[in-house]
């Protein structure tokens, strides 16, 4: 054991000699919180492939008609669902939001009878990107459902005289909201009767500028616990630790293939110690450079930008199994060249592609389907999502088991599969 300790120490040593390397290892982690976090907390940004849970409550028919609605933007894929399971679906990060229709009718009319629907949506608070975006899908779908109902006379003028018969019954109203109600529905039914020659901009202005055209429409932070994130910066900065873990990946894969290349690996080889105590050398000390830049980095981040943290335990956690699995991708970057260069090139464009495709790099609201899905098998989104859940989401033992499960287990296979390709080329 004293072998592999000091075999660790050299190898920390090498690494704070080297200034360019000490860089991407301590220094760029943190220009990508500042990066992240300064775009996050302006908002904006467009969507791709929502996935969106669908709650309706009520028995009118327009609850389906909203859905599909809904369901028809070519950039949401809507799932309808219970209330309970979209919002913990919500919470765990699994579903961007769910919309619940909540229809308040007091009649059959639908949409424009007495009492607007109310829309709540509920979203992941590290998705408020696209709180706008959803806002203006809902909005368009409910303008759709009105609009589409305007344009089918003969289902909407018999119950315009259905409800024109309702308001000459109502002896409690007082008599010039009857007038005006009177004229309302009797300019709808004068407007069915030339519905025809009407286009659709038309129509969708006319309901704009309709006393029942805006939806009430409310927002709400869903997390498994009542905690939310307070600022930005407690989204952001769980990504920007995947770059310090990946610059620390990156810069001691490099160096094994540094130290074959200059014979410094066969000299340990001859001494007496083993080539499985030169690799966990090698491994404690990536381990260990991980534990420090993610240190250094959440420190400044709760002393500096008040970044709380509801579970210290699972963020230790965290953290500790995510440097276990970046160490894991190290042994594996490490034998895919036998030059600087090669490793290099292939182990950046490995952890790039990680980085993309888990959400590192790019948004997860800009990612096509495809993409998005394809992230299941990225380190980089099951270490964020693990360190969200420690910090803010307030995920216990049993949802911090997926994650916590599939880092180690990345980390042992790759560290396996590097050892034995080494062990094949030495």
């Amino acid at each position: 054991m004293r072998a592999v300790i000091a075999l660790a120490v050299k190898d920390l040593k090498l690494l704070a000699r080297d200034k360019f390397g000490l860089f991407w290892v301590a220094v760029f982690p943190l220009l990508m919180a500042l990066f992240f976090g300064s775009i996050f907390s302006s908002g904006g940004g467009s969507a791709r492939g929502l996935r969106v849970g669908f709650v309706g409550t009520g028995d009118s028919a327009s609850i389906a008609a909203f859905r599909d609605a809904l369901a028809a933007s070519d950039v949401m894929t809507v799932e309808e669902m219970p209330l309970d399971s979209a919002r913990d679906l919500v919470a765990r990060g699994k579903r961007v939001a769910y919309v619940h229709y909540i229809d308040t009718s007091e009649s059959n009319f639908g949409p424009f009878g007495p009492g607007q629907p109310s829309i709540e949506v509920g979203i992941d608070p590290a998705r408020q990107a696209e709180r706008g975006y959803l806002q203006g899908l809902v909005t368009q779908a409910h303008f759709r459902v009105l609009r589409d109902g305007m344009m089918d006379p003969k289902t909407l003028r018999p119950k315009l005289e259905e409800q024109m018969a309702t308001i000459d019954t109502l002896s409690d109203m007082d008599e010039d909201q009857r007038r005006i109600l009177s004229n309302l529905f009797g300019s709808l039914d004068q407007f069915m009767a030339n519905v025809d020659s009407v286009s659709d901009s038309d129509t969708t202005s006319l309901l704009a500028n309709s006393p029942f055209g805006d939806p009430q429409i409310t927002f709400e932070e869903v997390t498994v616990s009542r905690m939310s994130p307070k600022t930005a910066w407690e989204i952001t900065f769980p990504q920007s630790l995947q770059w310090a873990l990946i610059g620390v990946a990156a810069a001691f894969g490099v160096s094994i293939v540094v130290e074959r290349r200059r014979g410094t690996f066969l000299r340990l080889r001859l001494a007496p110690i083993s080539r499985l105590q030169i690799l966990l050398g090698k491994g404690m000390a990536c381990f260990l450079a991980c534990l420090v830049s993610s240190a250094l980095l959440l420190s400044i981040g709760i002393l500096i930008f008040g970044i709380r943290v509801q579970s210290p335990a699972g963020l230790v956690v965290a953290v500790l199994s995510a440097a276990f699995c970046f160490v894991g991708i190290m042994m594996l970057i490490s034998v895919l060249g036998k030059t600087e260069q090669a490793v290099a090139g292939a182990g950046w464009a490995i952890l790039l592609v990680m980085s993309m495709t888990g959400g590192g790099l790019v948004p997860l609201m800009a990612m096509p389907n495809w993409m998005f899905k394809l992230g299941h098998i990225s380190a980089v989104k099951w270490s964020i999502l693990a360190m969200e859940g420690a910090i803010w989401r307030g995920f216990g033992p049993a949802e911090m088991a997926q994650p916590i499960i599939i880092l180690l287990s990345v980390g042992v296979v790759g560290f396996g599969v590097g050892t034995y390709v080494l062990s094949r080329t030495d």
